[in-house]
């Protein structure tokens, strides 16, 4: 009786290690999920009064580019970060939301006036995003704008580029998107900025803009998927 029940018991043993060598062996196979985050910051100034339509209906249009990639890489998952500021608030629109769970923004919603803390609004959405991710999240960072610096109270510009220097080294992808009327591509390196995409203050500039960016975006999370990482400066570059 005594020798059956440690036959028993070593069966009962041998049946569990073998269990949870199928249970490890199952989890090394499932594919693991990437996690994208996408923090957008978009001017909300005066004037960008002269372009506000055609910048809340790109801001939308890539909302839907991010659900889209959601859709297209199951093995993804796709959170937005949306704000929008002039010297008089900021605005988070989305606070590091499922993209599934995102809805397209009320016209009612962006409202330009005011000047530009833009090195505040930098400081705010990238310090709240890094407190939110996991080791080994993508982060694809958007900053969107028609002027300079001229309101912050809290952030430095040396601030700014040194919190983005380190980040770059951690799956960080930072792209400036600018007006005609700025240096953008030496705004974009006092920033430590690799990415750089100029365009007119125009109906048919902006709409263009917003249009590159989301094939650019396209780009980046099929690099994601595949693990391969774009080269740098390479992000808005188009085949003829």
């Amino acid at each position: 009786m005594k020798t059956n029940d440690v036959k028993t018991k070593a069966a009962i043993k041998r049946e569990q290690n073998d269990a949870r060598i199928d249970s490890v062996e199952r989890e090394q196979a499932r594919p693991k999920v990437k996690r994208v985050h996408n923090l957008i910051i978009v001017d909300e100034s005066g004037s960008m009064e002269v372009i506000r339509k055609q910048a809340f209906v790109g801001m939308n249009e890539t909302l839907q580019t991010v659900r889209k990639m959601q859709e297209k890489f199951p093995d993804q998952e796709q959170f937005v970060t949306l704000l929008t500021f002039d010297t008089g608030h900021t605005t988070w629109h989305y606070d590091n939301l499922p993209a599934a769970q995102t809805k397209d923004l009320d016209w009612k919603a962006y409202r330009p006036g005011g000047g530009t803390p833009l090195y505040d609004a930098i400081g705010k959405g990238i310090s709240k995003t890094n407190a939110q991710i996991e080791d080994g999240d993508h982060v694809l960072v958007t900053i969107i704008t028609d002027g300079e610096e001229n309101s912050s109270e809290e952030w430095t510009l040396k601030m700014i580029r040194t919190m983005i220097e380190k980040l770059k080294k951690q799956n960080w992808t930072f792209t400036l998107i600018g007006t005609d009327n700025l240096d953008i591509e030496t705004m974009a390196h006092s920033f430590a900025i690799d990415e750089h995409l100029e365009f007119q203050q125009d109906e048919a500039g902006t709409k263009a803009m917003f249009a590159r960016e989301r094939r650019s975006r396209e780009r980046y999370n099929c690099c994601v998927a595949e693990d391969a990482a774009m080269p740098v400066g390479s992000f808005f570059k188009e085949e003829n």
